[in-house]
Order: C-alpha cells, then structure tokens, then sequence
C-alpha cells in the first residue's frame, strides 16, 4: 500500500529469531526496555505485536523514530482496548461470584484515540491509526486460554496472583462465557482489535498542511451543493 522500496528495514519483535527467518535482510531486535537500533540507520522500521508489553511505550516509540533516517517510516501493530474484552469480563464475573474479590488478569491495553496519539508526543509527521478488530470462534474458555499460552499471552501483570487460582473460578467463567458469547459454528467468540499505527520521521520533502484561509476554491463549489449558514 506504500508505494516505495525501503533498503534498510528493522523488525522490533518478542519473536526475533522468527522475523529473522521471515525477513532475512531485516534487521530483527527483541522488545527489550533498550532497544538495539542504530541512530537514523533505517528507512523503516516495524514494531510487530510487541507494544502492549512495553513497560514505556512512548519510550519505544522515540527510540524508533530516532532510528530512522528523514523520511522513513514507523509501522506498528498493537492489540487495542477491546482485545478480549469477553474474557476480561466472564473472569471478573466469575471470580467476584466464587470468591468475592477480583485480581488482575488481563493487562490493560490503550485505545485507538490514546495510541494515535503517541505517534504524535513521538513527534512524527502524518501520523495515521486505524484498527482492525479480528473476532476468532474458539472450541471453549479452555481452548482460548490454551492458545493465548502458545503465542506468549499469558497473565504478566504484576499485580498478579502468586498462587494458583481455583478451578471453580475457570469452570464459571466458562459456563458464562458459552451462555453470553456464542458463536453459530457452536463455540466461544473472542475479539483481537488490532491497531495499525503509521508516521514518518519528518523531511521538508513531505505535504506540508496549508495556512488556515487560504483556500482559492470553496468545498460547496467543488460537491456541486448548496451552502447554508448553521442556525445561531
């Protein structure tokens, strides 16, 4: 969708070792605190899946754009707000109704207003959010959790539990779960919202916003409809 060739592209991932495979000519980094990327030595740079873990998103966010050189590109995708908002709250029900308190289990993650606006405090130029919620049909709560294991989802908080919880607890939240969120296929519906975050490490080469007033056309003109003064 860009219409550009990038020679010199950094892939920031909980999973290098993947990216390495996938994206050999990359440049592939762990997610730690400090990432290991060069002073404006890449055209692009891809933050994939790994932002919601950050201890300092903003952080991340700087050390990429200062890795990149002028008009390079940072490309993020994240998990938003609403990203297992079911299972966020059939745990939260369970748990109150098994043992009358609640524990934090699903680490909160920003919204797509709050996540364009990082872009923004990161001082990059055209910054763009869009989200992409993806709703995946699971077999029950099991199969879910079971999945969210394989790819390094797990509960990380630290305010988490330190002992194990009760199977009760999960054997609720799984009746709850079948009786509130059904899918047709006969399983469980579990929302993954994905939000794509796009900015340009600033160039005088780039569109720049013109001056309020300036305009030589009026927008009525060019739809072709009337314009009316709004009521006082």
């Amino acid at each position: 969708m860009v219409n550009r060739t990038f020679n010199s592209a950094a892939v920031v991932s909980g999973f290098p070792d993947l990216w390495r495979k996938l994206m050999p000519n990359a440049h592939s980094v762990a997610d730690k605190d400090v990432l290991e990327l060069g002073m404006g030595a890449h055209d692009l740079v891809i933050h994939t899946l790994a932002l919601h873990w950050a201890n300092d998103p903003v952080g991340q966010i700087i050390q990429c754009k200062r890795s990149l050189q002028k008009d390079g590109l940072f490309l993020a995708a994240t998990f938003g707000g609403q990203t297992l908002h079911e299972l966020r709250a059939c745990l939260g029900q369970a748990e109150i109704e098994t043992s009358g308190g609640l524990s934090p289990r699903i680490a909160p993650m920003g919204e797509l207003r709050d996540l364009g606006g990082l872009l923004q405090r990161a001082g990059f130029a055209l910054p763009v959010a869009d989200v992409l919620p993806l709703t995946v049909n699971y077999r029950d709560l099991w199969h879910l959790m079971q999945d969210l294991r394989h790819m390094g989802e797990a509960n990380a908080l630290q305010e988490r539990l330190r002992f194990p919880t009760h199977r009760r607890v999960f054997e609720r939240a799984a009746e709850l779960y079948a009786q509130t969120y059904p899918t047709p296929e006969g399983g469980i519906a579990a929302t993954f919202e994905i939000v794509m975050l796009t900015g340009w490490a600033p160039d005088e080469s780039q569109p720049k916003p013109l001056r309020p007033g300036s305009a030589e056309a009026r927008l009525a003109d060019a739809l072709g409809t009337d314009e009316n003064r709004l009521p006082d």
